[in-house]
């Protein structure tokens, strides 16, 4: 044991030593040395690794296992073809290793991703065993695995298996081929066309790693708005670069691709989903894809919306279009995954109803492998929405949710905002569709309405920054979009601790706070920007700070004044069935609820229903004074988080303290702002006095509304 004694004596000078710095590169991969007692404890588990390399997974299991345990544990784990000592690890499926075909374990309801991890005897000898029905699934339980040792988790009767409950798990990159990003803030895009395919970048195996230890298993590598580029040949050769890449962990490569492409490089005069030729060009181009990319998984599609063409140019329904796109993927087992995001060009009196328009009566009519990719709220990605009115609604389609990861109405990369309780609020909604308990989470992973083809997508916050997202925190939000597409069912807080503990600290005197402030760091930005149902207040275009007086949009549904409708009387837009009547594209028990001013939740309480400023809420006091309260509230919140933070330095390395720590200062200049820009406007409109005890704006009006941000990052003109 003097290997031990010694190892154990280098790892007390380690704890004993300052943080040696870090810049973010790793994620929650970290790996870092675990404490002695860890070590001490996980290392007889560890004896040796007996793991395969006859494929390319294979061969990344067993590279991800010995990189990962050797550096939690401070020496190098010893391959083995069979086992050998207690401790084993043996990692694979029963065609690859024999040992696992031996011990007859099921494996059946795993399906093709599941795993299995138990402690059994084999031999004589007391090992783990990580098994799948196939690679993928193995190196899945691998990273768990992992997870294990690295939140310090106890693995000596080890009894778990898993398997994902949604079959898509997909990242949206809105990414454009010159590098720009679409709301991105960290950097420009990491796919480098202008080298691919000759160059393929380190970074992009690190990034397939990163997903696939989540459950991640597709990318879109395109904006939704793209042009038709992507799917020249030359291109098309770069995306198999990507997928060559991708493929050894399990993750497959879609393209977003824009409808009049037939037009635009196939010399076409239609791109009419019903004509013969359009059909047969995009036969030829599957064909063409396919060819080079086998496992390609097929197609985003943003049509007929702000400005993108679509089979509504040719008289055409939504189904026609995605119907004649899936048809040419069919043969060869590739999806459409047709965007529900759609915007008119003369909306009628709610563009919060839209899409049920028009996607509602076409439920049934999308063939097998199509699926409709919904937000998770029928605006746009708001601080705060109620669920999209789709969910539900539509028992006969296979229903995609859509998060955004990017956070474009949430502060950017320098607000610490958490997104995981509201991917919770809303995958835990009751959409009451077949009765209580009929969840948007039971509704995209398909339970509900016994659908095979289920999915989960992000917009993806990555880019080149070093950190990979524009903030250690904004890792989080990546994080727990994988984790909750693998089952959304999952506590937003476990995750939160997860992700704590393998990006920063183990030390419960950091988890604890930490997590806490993650926790609370949502509703706070939520308070400061749109308490109360209040959405869409942010400035034109960029999206970056409070303007809830502007009405320079050409387009009246794009205009901060179009959603609160603020005037002397009142505020909040009437969804009730005395105004535009969304509340009846809901479930018959959830719309009642929702007409009612006296059910509606508060917390969407403006959402729904246009109320005089002197309305008595439930605390007893006036909406005026509520929504002013919720502001400040907002800003005391961030306050919170910073004195929390303050006093965790020395925890962890002092670079991520010190971003974590200025970002926190830019939070909270920004809450004032937007709290004193919003009362001010509000208090310029309904010209009540500010309740007792609140100070004032530190600025007037006009100042808030001279204010002008043309470079703002992550916005560009399309």
């Amino acid at each position: 044991m003097c290997w031990l004694a010694t190892l154990l004596v280098f790892a007390a000078a380690l704890c004993a030593a300052p943080a040696h710095a870090e810049d973010g590169y790793d994620l929650w991969l970290r790996y870092r040395l675990l404490a002695p007692a860890q070590v001490q404890h996980y290392r007889p588990h560890a004896a040796e690794l007996v793991a395969g390399d006859a494929t390319p997974t294979q061969t990344v299991t067993r590279d991800e296992l010995q990189r990962g345990l050797s550096g939690l544990l401070g020496s190098a784990i010893p391959l083995a073809s069979t086992v050998t000592h207690d401790g084993a690890i043996v990692v694979g499926t029963p065609a690859s290793s024999s040992l696992i075909a031996g011990l007859k374990l099921d494996l059946q309801d795993l399906g093709d991703d599941g795993y299995l991890i138990r402690s059994v005897v084999a031999n004589g000898h007391a090992i783990t065993v990580i098994a799948g029905r196939n690679d993928i699934g193995a190196l899945y339980g691998a990273f768990q695995f992992l997870r294990l040792l690295q939140t310090t988790q106890p693995i000596d009767r080890l009894d778990l298996r898993d398997a994902p409950h949604i079959k898509l798990r997909v990242l949206d990159h809105w990414d454009y081929l010159n590098g720009q990003v679409e709301r991105g803030y960290a950097g420009a895009s990491i796919w480098d066309w202008w080298k691919l395919p000759d160059w393929r970048a380190p970074r992009y195996t690190d990034y397939a790693r990163a997903n696939a230890s989540i459950g991640i298993n597709g990318t879109v590598l395109n904006h939704v708005s793209s042009g038709a580029t992507i799917l020249t040949h030359d291109y098309l050769q770069k995306a198999a670069a990507l997928a060559g890449v991708f493929r050894a962990y399990g993750i497959r490569v879609y393209l977003s691709v824009r409808f009049s492409a037939p037009i635009e490089i196939g010399g076409l005069k239609t791109a009419d989903p019903l004509n013969p030729q359009v059909q047969a060009w995009w036969h030829a181009k599957a064909d063409e894809i396919y060819a080079l990319i086998p496992d390609f998984g097929g197609f985003l599609v943003k049509a007929d919306s702000e400005g993108q063409p679509g089979p509504k140019d040719y008289g055409r329904t939504h189904a026609d279009g995605a119907n004649m796109l899936a048809d040419a993927l069919a043969a060869h087992g590739g999806v459409v995954m047709w965007r529900s995001f759609v915007y008119a060009d003369k909306p009628d009196d709610d563009r919060a109803k839209q899409a049920y328009q028009e996607f509602k009566p076409l439920d049934g009519r999308f063939h097998a492998n199509v699926l409709l990719q919904s937000k998770n709220g029928p605006v746009d990605f708001q601080p705060r929405e109620p669920f999209h009115p789709l969910f539900g609604a539509m028992p006969h389609t296979p229903l995609m949710m859509e998060f955004e990861i990017t956070k474009e109405y949430l502060g950017f990369a320098t607000h610490p905002v958490y997104l995981g309780p509201l991917y919770e609020e809303v995958l835990a909604a009751d959409t009451l569709a077949h009765g209580k308990g009929s969840t948007v989470a039971k509704v995209i992973d398909g339970s509900l309405d016994h659908h095979a083809l289920t999915g989960m997508a992000g917009d993806a916050n990555i880019g080149t920054d070093r950190n990979w997202s524009g903030s250690d925190f904004n890792q989080a939000n990546w994080y727990v979009f994988g984790r909750l597409a693998w089952n959304p069912t999952l506590s937003s807080r476990d995750i939160a601790e997860e992700w704590v503990r393998m990006t920063f600290s183990n030390n419960p005197a950091f988890v604890k706070p930490v997590v806490a402030m993650m926790m609370g760091s949502r509703e706070a930005a939520v308070d400061y920007m749109t308490p109360l149902g209040l959405l869409h207040l942010m400035g034109p275009g960029h999206h970056y700070g409070p303007a809830p007086w502007d009405a320079s949009e050409a387009e009246a549904d794009w205009r901060p004044v179009y959603y609160h409708r603020a005037d002397r009387q009142g505020i909040g837009f009437d969804r009730s069935r005395s105004g535009s009547d969304a509340v009846d594209q809901y479930a018959p028990s959830l719309a009642a609820q929702f007409n009612d001013v006296q059910q509606t939740p508060e917390q969407f309480l403006l959402y729904f229903h246009h109320l005089p400023w002197n309305y008595r809420m439930r605390s007893g006091r006036t909406l005026w004074y509520e929504l002013v309260a919720h502001y400040t509230q907002g800003v005391e919140d961030v306050q919170q988080m910073r004195d929390t933070w303050q006093h965790l330095d020395g925890y962890i390395d002092a670079e991520r303290y010190r971003q974590v720590a200025a970002f926190l200062t830019i939070q909270q200049r920004e809450a004032q702002w937007w709290r004193d820009a919003c009362i001010a406007y509000f208090q310029s409109v309904s010209g009540l006095p500010l309740p007792p005890g609140f100070a004032p704006p530190q600025h007037p009006l006009a100042y808030y509304q001279s204010l002008s941000f043309p470079y703002v990052p992550g916005f560009s003109s399309w």
